[in-house]
């Protein structure tokens, strides 16, 4: 599942594709990896409202998968079963987000013969990396994040994105899932207004020539 994801670009590209009313978020940084549980950039329904703000890559694990009730949670970065109960609960319009991208990763299937590591391979829609949105799902949680060592209890927004089949392309390095990714101003509209019944056929995987393999580098973390 992908867990490692890019954005390079600025806030009018995001506007070029979505509608906002308010943004919460300052100065979007000119590139950013986004990893599990870190903060990003979303375009939300809100209050009636479309909103650009920072919420952090994770919802709320169900119950049955927690290591223990009170132990900090990590958050569940790809929601693919969304027939269950825990996921239908965030369907609805008011929980849907789009969230902003150029790139996304997934690990190899074989380690490097030489290093012992798994390859990571990344995907764009081609290799100037343009805007691209994954159709995704937010919440207000109160509870503990993070891990044992560094918790962090309170109040928390969280968002997550639908996965689904990989295309040609993915799946022989990635074989279970790809992300649901949107790349156009009316699928995005679609995603944040339409009723369960018409949005979910948005979770699909892209035809096999809407996505390249790209070279990058990852940014240095600050």
């Amino acid at each position: 599942m992908c867990n490692l994801y890019n954005i390079t670009t600025n806030q009018q590209a995001i506007r070029d594709l979505v509608s906002i009313t308010h943004d919460r978020i300052g100065n979007l940084e000119p590139t950013l990896d986004v990893y599990p549980d870190r903060p990003a950039p979303v375009v939300r329904n809100i209050d009636g409202e479309r909103e650009l703000a920072r919420l952090t890559w994770g919802m709320p694990t169900p119950e049955e998968h927690r290591k223990a009730p009170d132990a900090p949670d990590r958050g569940v970065t790809n929601v693919r079963k969304t027939w269950i109960d825990h996921w239908r609960q965030w369907l609805g319009v008011e929980y849907r987000c789009v969230v902003p991208a150029t790139a996304f990763s997934e690990y190899g299937q074989a380690p490097d013969p030489v290093t012992g590591k798994k390859p990571l391979y990344w995907f764009a829609r081609d290799e100037s990396q343009p805007i691209f949105f994954f159709a995704g799902i937010w919440t207000r949680w109160t509870g503990t994040r993070g891990s044992m060592k560094t918790p962090r209890p309170g109040e928390h927004e969280l968002f997550a994105f639908l996965t689904t089949n990989p295309n040609n392309l993915v799946k022989p390095i990635h074989p279970k899932a790809m992300p649901a990714i949107l790349t156009s101003r009316e699928e995005v509209e679609l995603w944040l207004t339409a009723d369960w019944q018409r949005a979910k056929a948005l979770q699909r995987p892209l035809p096999n020539d809407a996505l390249q393999t790209v070279e990058r580098e990852l940014v240095p973390a600050s």
